[in-house]
Order: structure tokens, then C-alpha cells, then sequence
């Protein structure tokens, strides 16, 4: 389900919609993971990534690319199903570290403030473009820390990262 479609299904539906929308994509299913909750407002999902046959890597453990593949793309949607503007997203960087190897299920929690999307739009009027850094937290049901994922986000107003493309490119005239 593409994010454009999801801004056209009325509020009350849209959290079910997201969460559906993760969890029947190739991309993210081939991760092991699944959505469990949205929050009504989009500013809160949680993921969990069980250990199982598909998941686990040859010693046992939850395999690595799937620690890291699961964080992929969550905090983009979130942004543009949160920010009301016409604006390109997308991951920068990203860089993970493991704290130990993970024998059971793992579960993570992103979050955006509305603080967060006040500081964005602010910046956005200002500057056109920002950068944001989201750290994501795997851990047990107990509360184990597992795994840190730091993801650098993009943001621009779309018009302007536009112009800023076309400048870019030698013998493109505007």
C-alpha cells in the first residue's frame, strides 16, 4: 500500500491500514518481522521479530540482517503519514550494534513526538531540508536490551529537493 493511498482512507482506518500494509509486503515480510500496533495518531508502531527456522541464523540466534532489515523504512512512514506537507523521505545512514545474541523474540518500539514533527516543519520552513537521528531499541519481553539501530532520516519539501536535483545535474538547464 502505497503512503498516498493511506492519506485518502479516512482517520479511524488508517492505523489497521498501515499495520496491514507492513505486514503483507514482500520487502518486510522477507525480514521475519511483523507489525503488531499502530497507534491511532501513527506516531507510535511496534514490531516484533520472533525467532524461528526463518529467522535464526546458523548458530541459533536471531540472524543479524534481520535485526537490521527490520528497523528498515518504519520511521519513514510514520513521517510521511504524520507530516501534513509535500515532502521526500528517505534513510541517509544507518549503523547497528549488537550487545548480545538474541535467543527468543524481539520486540521494537518507534516513537515520534509531535514535538519531533513541530522541529521538522520549523526547520523545513527555514531551511527546506533537515536531517533527523532515530535510535531503535531490540529487546525481549523482560525488557533485555539486544540490539541498537541508529537511523539518520532525510527530510525536504519536495519542490525544493526538486530544484535542488536539477541543479545538481551538469547541462540541465532550469
Amino acid at each position: 500500500m502505497k503512503l498516498s493511498t493511506l492519506k485518502r482512507i479516512p482517520p479511524p482506518w488508517r492505523a489497521r491500514a498501515m499495520r496491514l500494509g507492513f505486514n503483507l509486503n514482500p520487502a518486510f515480510r522477507g525480514t521475519g518481522g511483523r507489525v503488531d500496533y499502530v497507534s491511532p495518531d501513527l506516531l507510535h508502531v511496534r514490531i516484533r521479530l520472533p525467532l524461528t527456522r526463518r529467522t535464526r541464523n546458523f548458530v541459533g540466534s536471531l540472524y543479524g540482517g534481520s535485526l537490521f532489515a527490520v528497523t528498515d523504512g518504519v520511521h519513514v512512514a510514520m513521517l510521511l503519514a504524520s507530516l501534513r506537507r509535500d515532502v521526500i523521505i528517505w534513510d541517509k545512514a544507518a549503523a547497528i550494534r549488537y550487545r548480545k545474541p538474541a535467543y527468543a523474540t524481539l520486540y521494537a518500539d518507534f516513537r515520534l513526538g509531535r514535538k519531533d514533527l513541530i522541529e521538522i516543519c520549523r526547520e523545513l520552513d527555514n531551511n527546506h531540508e533537515t536531517s533527523r537521528k532515530f535510535t531503535i531499541e531490540l529487546k525481549d519481553k523482560a525488557g533485555i536490551l539486544y540490539t541498537v539501530v541508529e537511523r539518520l532520516v532525510y527530510i525536504a519539501d519536495k519542490a525544493y529537493y526538486k530544484q535542488k536535483m536539477l541543479v545538481q545535474k551538469p547541462g540541465v538547464q532550469t
